[in-house]
């Protein structure tokens, strides 16, 4: 018995030792990433996370487009559900590393938290989802992917011959692809996986379909993994690669970017890594409706039906589950009112809020675990309404004082 237990225990060790020899630098990079999620970390980790992990550089161009100031103090309150709240207050519970706001193309208000600065490049988590749409419209302009239409299995070989072909690539872009697939049970597992070497595309064909594709909406991260894999296998760039090329050497940002690889790609459903205003440059871009200094970065086209909610299960559910109240188009929200507001969210509390018709977009980062606790994506929404109002209200009075003398 003994001779057969050291037998057994000496293969358990020789296994170990394999695993670790074969497997020592992920499991290291799993322990890191663990670590930098936990509270007490988090805040750190969101302004590091590209040296944490692996990361490729997105090179900037050699233009730069400055902002001009026009500084507003921020609001003392706003109000929520007839309650006034204080925003200094909210900013503090809500763990917010910074907050910037571009009102008329100048900044009216900016300030760093958590031992931020402009320097800092902060985590975007899912904010990263419309760069990743707005690189599909690009892909589209230029002919390598023929249409929203297409089939991802066009595009995807793992897809081919199984339930998967169903999917249009516009399915993906409105989180309605009906695969049967939890954001919370099951991202881990498939993230985990892909880091010991699995593919995304092979894990993913395995769920199969919960929904007939295209008519029901359900968020799902694997979504924009497959948009991210669409424009790769396509384009025969990688996302960092064709990023650079498209946009983000075109738009006059003022630093690199950064863009977290998971087993060697890049992680398309949350891995950028970008500095507060080059978030705001890229809003403007969108606001603009893709232009940039006269020169179309993205098709106009592809703006416009980016933030179209044309289908019943595009609109509003009101269902009472975080972002109930928004609606959702290519990878962007959309909010109930007619101010024509869209907006790009990143869990723990990370924004890209733009008003075309006020001409404000406003970039707030977080480091919040509690970001879908107590209603607090409504409040923010309100906060920045708020913050609008009165930065316009504000340019008002200037334009005025302006025109008198």
């Amino acid at each position: 018995m003994k001779k057969y237990f050291r037998i057994g225990l000496a293969i358990v060790v020789v296994g170990i030792i394999t695993i670790g020899i074969a497997y020592g630098d992920t499991i290291l990079l799993i322990y890191r990433s663990i670590n930098a999620f936990k509270e007490e970390h988090l805040a750190h980790s969101f302004q590091t996370m590209y040296e944490i992990q692996p990361s490729t550089k997105i090179s900037k161009g050699e233009k730069v487009s400055k902002f001009e100031y026009n500084l507003v103090p921020l609001i003392d309150t706003f109000n929520f559900r007839g309650e006034d709240l204080s925003t200094e207050a909210f900013l503090q519970e809500t763990k917010t590393s910074g907050l910037l706001v571009v009102a008329n193309n100048k900044i009216a208000y900016e300030k760093y938290y958590l031992g931020s600065d402009e320097n800092t490049r902060f985590s975007s988590n899912s904010v990263c989802k419309s760069f990743v749409s707005a690189l599909v419209g690009v892909a589209i302009d230029e002919g390598y992917i023929e249409s929203v239409n297409d089939s991802v299995a066009k595009y995807i070989k793992e897809f081919r011959n199984t339930e998967m072909e169903k999917i249009t690539i516009k399915d993906c872009l409105q989180m309605s692809s009906g695969i049967d697939f939890d954001e919370v049970t099951d991202m881990s597992k498939i993230s985990m996986t892909n880091m010991f070497g699995i593919s995304k595309m092979k894990s993913i064909v395995k769920f199969g379909l919960a929904h007939e594709p295209g008519t029901y909406r359900a968020y799902s991260s694997i979504n924009t993994d497959i948009l991210g894999e669409i424009v790769s296998n396509a384009t025969g760039y990688s996302l960092s690669d064709y990023m650079q090329e498209k946009i983000w050497s075109q738009i006059g940002v003022e630093k690199d970017a950064y863009w977290t690889l998971s087993n060697n790609k890049e992680l398309a459903n949350g891995g950028l890594h970008i500095s507060l205003r080059d978030y705001a440059r890229f809003g403007k871009l969108y606001m603009n409706n893709g232009l940039f200094e006269g020169k179309q970065i993205i098709p106009e086209s592809w703006v416009k039906d980016s933030i179209a909610t044309n289908a019943p299960h595009l609109k509003a559910p009101h269902d009472g589950k975080p972002y109930s109240e928004l609606g959702y188009g290519y990878q962007w929200w959309i909010p109930e009112g007619d101010q024509n507001e869209f907006m790009a969210i990143g869990v723990f509390g990370q924004w890209i809020y733009i008003n075309p018709n006020k001409n404000v977009i406003i970039v707030k980062t977080s480091a919040h675990s509690g970001f879908e606790e107590d209603d607090n994506e409504k409040k923010t929404l309100e906060l920045f309404r708020a913050i609008t109002n009165n930065v316009s209200n504000q340019e008002s009075l200037w334009s005025l004082r302006v025109n008198k003398e």
